[in-house]
């Protein structure tokens, strides 16, 4: 029998950039990756506090100690700059 089970959590993180045009993914930064112990291109399930949208995408990483969380794609339409997500 095959089990999920959540491996990380970065719980209401802030949403502080959103780009529609780039070609998708959640950018985290490093410095909060490593903490949590996500790494580059993990699939991730994306929660929105704000709206409750959920969406399933991947992890790309943004600069170290950059606190930025960035919707890109798709995905920046289902929130927006300031909305929690976990």
């Amino acid at each position: 029998m095959k089990v999920e089970m959540l491996k990380a959590k970065l719980h209401r993180a802030r949403i502080t950039h959103a780009d529609v045009n780039y070609e998708g993914s959640l950018g985290i930064d490093t410095e909060l990756m490593e903490a949590v112990g996500l790494l580059r291109y993990e699939k991730i399930l994306v929660s929105n506090v704000n709206n409750g949208d959920r969406l399933e995408t991947y992890v790309i990483a943004e600069p170290f100690g950059s606190r930025r969380i960035v919707l890109n794609g798709a995905a920046a339409r289902r929130g927006a700059v300031g909305d929690r997500v976990i």
